[in-house]
């Protein structure tokens, strides 16, 4: 049993504890400054959101099966991404509101239930209306997983922490991802694609497993909850959209720049996580095996990519860490789709870096945004702004699949660079948060 004492969730940076002395000492040091609660909190968080992932993949993977199975052209199959991601807003919004009133843990287990259950619905939907409207709700849940176990963990974690530690949370994306990825490689190379698309969809019920789990074994962040309970505003909308004034800056401001930020980097990374396993089918001409093959390296480079950022967040700064990114991704968008024919092996080689440099621009978001917001509307800034991101970046995947007909898949993703050259223009309107106590 552990002798870490107590996490200070919100004042981390008073008095040099056991915690202090030992943050320099090892890569883990993150880690073990959380203490046993926060650790418990983090596995939930990383659980949650690798099922999450995994969940949302099974449908990027299914794609050509699915265009197939319902005779539906890219527009058709592009919106299946547009309507998650939109829906994903409305739920992200009120998973915030939740969390900040209800508490982070319960928030959390309705958000894992949520998308567990409408993507197994997926796997027995007769036609494509049916499939979208189950995809929609299925958004609910995965719109709100990250940004309330983003706020579980940032909670517990140090100033001088919290951005590889929330950098650790987003890895899991890439774990989920290379999961859904093996899961297809095996389903779609031992059934017939008919049935191996409900199949993939079918094996979205892993998440609840999770639930039994976390309900028996996470708890809220105590100085935390004290803080926002205190608080008659919590979970108000209204105050994050607060004009500012003489007497209090508002929230106003920070809301409109970082939904924007959000819009930037998600328009950017869901355009490639949609269309590139479509694009190495189609325009590559890569089999399933092929496929999983590419996506080895690039999702190895996402998962290298959350830890590094998360890391380089703590060390240069939130807005730095964005800002260099942003660029790295977009060079690397032009790089990766411009590739000549025949030269797959450049192309497995530079799935590496396009991976990394597009994971580790988010990792700084679970630092940042929590950063942005006091406790009382953590959650509802959070989950407003990052999912509002998601909803109107959902357009760049929508655009490419019209266009892919007339300018190929390929040409298409370059849209994902104009998302990233946005974030970099939004934190032109937002302060710096490195060092900040949650307080």
């Amino acid at each position: 049993m552990s002798t870490t004492p107590p996490p200070q969730a919100l004042n981390t940076g008073t008095q040099p504890g056991a915690d202090e002395l030992t943050a320099d000492d090892g890569a883990l040091a993150w880690l073990r400054a959380l203490g046993p609660n926060g650790r418990r909190a983090f596995a939930g968080a990383f659980g949650g959101y690798a099922l999450d992932s995994y969940d949302y993949f099974t449908l990027p993977l299914s794609m050509v099966a699915l265009a197939a199975y319902f005779g539906l052209n890219s527009g058709q199959t592009g919106l299946f991404t547009t309507v998650t991601l939109v829906v994903s807003a409305v739920g992200g919004a009120i998973a915030g509101v939740f969390a900040d009133r209800v508490g982070r843990v319960k928030a959390l287990m309705i958000t894992v239930i949520t998308y567990a259950v409408f993507t197994v619905a997926c796997g027995f939907a007769p036609n494509y209306e049916t499939l979208l409207v189950f995809r929609a709700l299925q958004g609910l849940g995965f719109g709100g997983e990250w940004a309330v176990g983003a706020i579980l963990v940032a909670e517990y974690a140090s100033a001088k922490h919290r951005g590889r530690t929330l950098g650790a949370v987003q890895s899991s994306w890439a774990v989920g991802w290379a999961l859904a990825a093996v899961v297809y490689t095996l389903v779609f190379s031992f059934l017939g694609a008919d049935l191996a698309w409900r199949v993939m969809f079918w094996t979205g019920a892993l998440p609840a497993l999770l639930v039994l789990w976390v309900r028996r074994r996470v708890h809220d962040a105590p100085e935390a909850t004290a803080v926002r309970e205190q608080n008659p505003q919590k979970g108000s909308f209204a105050a994050i959209f607060k004009p500012g004034t003489a007497e209090s800056p508002g929230l106003l401001r920070t809301t409109v720049f970082a939904g924007l930020l959000s819009t930037g980097v998600q328009g950017g990374y869901y355009t490639l996580a949609t269309w590139v396993p479509t694009y190495l089918k189609t325009e590559r001409g890569l089999s399933v095996v092929g496929t999983g093959g590419y996506l080895t390296f690039l999702i190895s480079g996402a998962f290298l990519g959350y830890l590094t950022g998360g890391y380089l967040t703590d060390v240069l700064g939130r807005k730095r860490n964005i800002w260099l990114f942003a660029l790295l991704s977009a060079v690397c968008i032009l790089a990766y789709t411009h590739i000549p024919s025949g030269a797959n092996t450049l192309l497995l080689v530079l799935g590496f870096p396009l991976g990394f440099c597009m994971s580790a621009i988010f990792s700084g978001f679970g630092s940042y945004l929590s950063e942005l917001y006091p406790t009382a509307v953590r959650g509802t800034g959070q989950g407003f702004t990052y999912n509002t991101g998601r909803a109107v970046g959902a357009v760049f995947p929508t655009l490419v699949g019209f266009l892919a007909d007339s300018w190929g898949v390929g040409g298409a993703l370059v849209f994902g660079a104009i998302g990233y050259g946005i974030a970099a223009l939004a934190l032109l309107g937002l302060p710096e948060t490195r060092g900040k106590e949650l307080a």
